[in-house]
């Protein structure tokens, strides 16, 4: 297939690039090359013969257009997005900018594209939606899990900006027909995240002999999903998916955030034991709690799994231990380096 790939340059959106090309496909990598955006994530595919790169801003209706229509894509899989919750507290209307007008944009591009299509061009044509769990905001003490049928509750900026970005894609089928697949997942790990998130933080900080901070009383509880686990579940969403529906992707691997530092310092003692002995447990500390900051997520993935046979390979454990031993070994990646937002590629 032939493949536009919108945030191919961050961390799960490489991800997805560096599988479908190695799988074979023809993929065109659009990112804008903002703040998180790093090109390194992908440099393993750089080079391919089917492997191309274009800087892009989704919110630009020429560029998206254009390069849709010079590359005659099969397939859209949209993960271009602003993503940091603490960010989109401090300025929420780069988010709405990004994840709601820019996937608009892109939707009506693709829109344009797929109605001049051949009838089984069209049949074929997939728009895949990559979104977050946060979009149907608190699980609360009350336990159970977030299906596709759950109630939208965005908490924050950046949950109410993908929460809308999912209405529009879905608007996009039932009123245009446009063959649009949504996924919601859970908090994903694994190599190559921007050092702002929790994980790749946490270690930078033990190693460093900063403060591990955590919000609150650190007991809000995340459902992790290894990202090359996710990555398999979007592929098959592509392959598989009715357009029209939503899949949910998570890990059964709920964990507070406070047991996930403390398994991560476990884990950092035995292989990389601070000088003086002690644990890094010790460099632990509870900071004022993040504003709307919901208490538990959780995914129930039965659709995925009886529909698209998927199920998730790691467990919390082994994903933390794969992460951590990356990290160790490209201790580069847990720097805010200035490969971050380069802006090179020919710009549409």
């Amino acid at each position: 297939m032939k493949v536009i790939v919108t945030g191919g340059a961050g961390f799960i959106g490489s991800a997805v690039v560096r599988r479908l090309v190695k799988d074979r496909h023809q993929v065109l990598n659009l990112d804008n090359l903002t703040y998180a955006g790093n090109l390194k994530s992908v440099a393993e595919v750089t080079g391919m013969s089917n492997y191309r790169y274009a800087r892009a801003d989704i919110c630009s209706g020429r560029a998206v257009a254009h390069a849709i229509n010079e590359f005659q894509p099969d397939a859209i899989m949209h993960l271009a997005a602003e993503s940091h919750v603490d960010r989109s507290i401090e300025g929420p209307l780069i988010f709405v900018q990004t994840n709601v007008v820019g996937t608009a944009v892109l939707l009506e591009a693709a829109y344009e594209y797929w109605v001049e299509l051949s009838d089984e061009q069209k049949q074929n044509f997939r728009f895949v939606h990559v979104s977050t769990d946060e979009v149907f905001g608190d699980l609360g003490t009350e336990g159970g899990r977030f299906t596709e049928d759950s109630p939208y509750r965005p908490s924050s900026p950046y949950a109410a900006s993908k929460a809308a970005s999912d209405h529009f894609a879905r608007a996009w089928n039932l009123t245009f027909g446009l063959p649009v697949i949504n996924t919601n997942c859970s908090n994903n790990i694994g190599p190559f995240q921007y050092p702002e998130k929790l994980v790749p933080s946490a270690i930078r900080t033990a190693l460093v002999g900063d403060a591990i901070q955590i919000y609150g009383d650190g007991t809000n509880i995340r459902d992790w999903l290894y990202v090359d686990d996710h990555v398999s579940g979007l592929v098959l969403a592509l392959e598989k998916g009715e357009p029209g529906k939503s899949y949910n992707f998570g890990g059964i691997s709920e964990c507070s955030n406070s047991d996930l530092v403390d398994l991560l310092c476990s884990h950092l003692d035995a292989l990389k034991p601070r000088d003086d002995g002690k644990s890094y447990r010790e460099q632990v500390k509870f900071i004022d709690d993040r504003l709307g900051h919901d208490l538990r997520y959780s995914i129930d993935s039965t659709r995925a799994r009886k529909e698209l046979g998927w199920s998730p390979v790691d467990t919390l454990a082994t994903s933390v231990e794969k992460t951590l031993a990356w990290y160790l070994e490209n201790p580069e990646w847990l720097e805010f380096s200035d490969s971050y937002g380069s802006r090179v590629g020919k710009p549409y």
